[in-house]
């Protein structure tokens, strides 16, 4: 199997949902076909992290036993089938984000160092006292932290789009946040926590409008959309490998040229440089000089593996697929005493978070996991939403286009079961 090729089981199926052969995708997935706990495992943890098709591990292992090399720096033949391989993978990150270069592809460690890049080359040579990050309140902590930090360096201020009681932001209140102070807004496509499925359209425009640029958070929102950043118009754009169905460790920044040609490096070290003097230092252009070091060559060949793998079942069948489960799993989930789904946006997708009266969360995981059924239990990095609705965690089932109607029935009883042994 070459490198790069994408491989869908061929097995026999016995089931189609929504125009995907769910039973024969699942034959790609080996981990998904174990017990835990003495009961066939139900994997609805996919927002923390998906399981890993064939063709990914596949890779992988080719790559470690046929091509492994470092990469850029050598002329022997390994090195440079590594390089290409590499190399490659920028094409098919820019091929799937739709990005208008393949040098605005950045190969980072994660949606978190991908944030935390941005904040520490833009926002520190284009931020100064009294300027203004705007942020929403359902944030992941990576895409928080990092602007708290900026603003205490600076003196600048975080300001804070507010939501509704559903996961729903006030976009008039977003409006009037907007003004000249405005340098940066920074928002999560799809929430982690809640579901929601933000309005990244309009949030987009209306920056634009101030001339603000726009950074959105992709991490759940790459593995379940078809993301067109031409068409959003975003300024960066980031998203992680492992929830991706790749490798962990990887990730991607994307992020307008123009921009990218106007910030700092990010770190200092091989690769990212054209000349190195003790007297003076001149980098590279990008992408190679925010890719100081040895990256993860691994990571990014595996990555492409990946993408490629969700290319061929195809992302607007994903969606729609996983649309499917959500509005199942919604309907069954309140058929369980006690039960409340936490994000009721009427956009949402792929997160079903709950609350069951007195239990807690973690007492619902372990019981679940009894069961076989692994879902989230804490508050899931996001404490400002759980802060909003005065709770110190919740549960969250997270779908994959590789879950089925059947494993949230196994949910729904497992969580009924959890009711009864608290009811005793």
């Amino acid at each position: 199997m070459s490198l790069y090729t994408a491989h869908v089981s061929t097995a026999p199926s016995s089931r189609n949902e929504g125009g995907l052969d769910i039973q024969r995708i699942r034959q790609d997935f080996p981990a998904l076909h174990q017990k835990v706990n003495g009961k066939p495992l139900v994997y609805l943890d996919n927002g923390a992290s998906a399981q890993k098709p064939q063709a990914v591990l596949d890779t992988l292992v080719h790559f470690y036993q046929h091509d492994y090399a470092n990469i850029h720096r050598g002329v022997h033949s390994l090195s440079e089938r590594a390089t290409r391989a590499y190399e490659a993978a920028r094409g098919v990150v820019q091929r799937f984000l739709n990005a208008r270069e393949e040098r605005e592809i950045i190969f980072v460690r994660g949606t978190t160092e991908a944030i935390n890049l941005v904040a520490a080359t833009y926002g520190r040579t284009n931020l100064s006292a009294g300027d203004e990050i705007v942020i929403s309140a359902m944030e992941h902590h990576a895409n928080i932290v990092p602007w708290q930090m900026l603003c205490e360096q600076l003196g600048a201020k975080l300001r804070v789009i507010p939501m509704d009681d559903r996961g729903v932001l006030d976009m008039q209140a977003y409006q009037d946040l907007l003004n000249h102070r405005t340098k940066l807004v920074a928002v999560v496509h799809l929430s982690n926590a809640l579901g929601t499925l933000n309005p990244v359209e309009e949030i987009i425009t209306l920056a634009h409008q101030h001339n603000i640029p726009v950074l959105l958070d992709g991490a759940q929102s790459a593995p379940h959309l078809k993301v067109d950043v031409q068409a959003l118009d975003c300024d960066f754009f980031a998203f992680s490998g492992h929830k991706l169905y790749g490798p962990t460790g990887i990730g991607v920044l994307y992020g307008k040229a123009a921009l990218l040609e106007q910030m700092p490096p990010y770190q200092g070290g091989g690769d990212m440089i054209e000349e190195v003097t003790f007297e003076k230092t001149t980098y590279a252009s990008i992408p190679s000089r925010f890719e100081a070091g040895t990256p993860h060559i691994a990571g990014v060949i595996g990555l492409a593996s990946a993408i490629q793998y969700v290319e061929q079942i195809g992302l607007q069948a994903i969606h729609a697929y996983t649309q499917t489960l959500l509005d199942y799993g919604t309907q069954r989930l309140q058929e369980v005493p006690g039960l409340r789904i936490i994000g009721t946006a009427p956009h949402k997708a792929s997160i079903l978070a709950f609350r069951i009266q007195d239990i807690h969360p973690h007492d619902i995981g372990t019981i679940l996991d009894q069961e076989g059924v692994a879902i989230r239990a804490g508050h899931h990095c996001a404490q400002p939403v759980m802060q909003h609705y005065q709770l110190p965690a919740t549960a969250r089932a997270s779908l994959s286009f590789y879950n089925t109607r059947e494993e949230i029935d196994i949910l729904v009883a497992a969580l009924q079961k959890t009711v009864r042994i608290f009811s005793l």
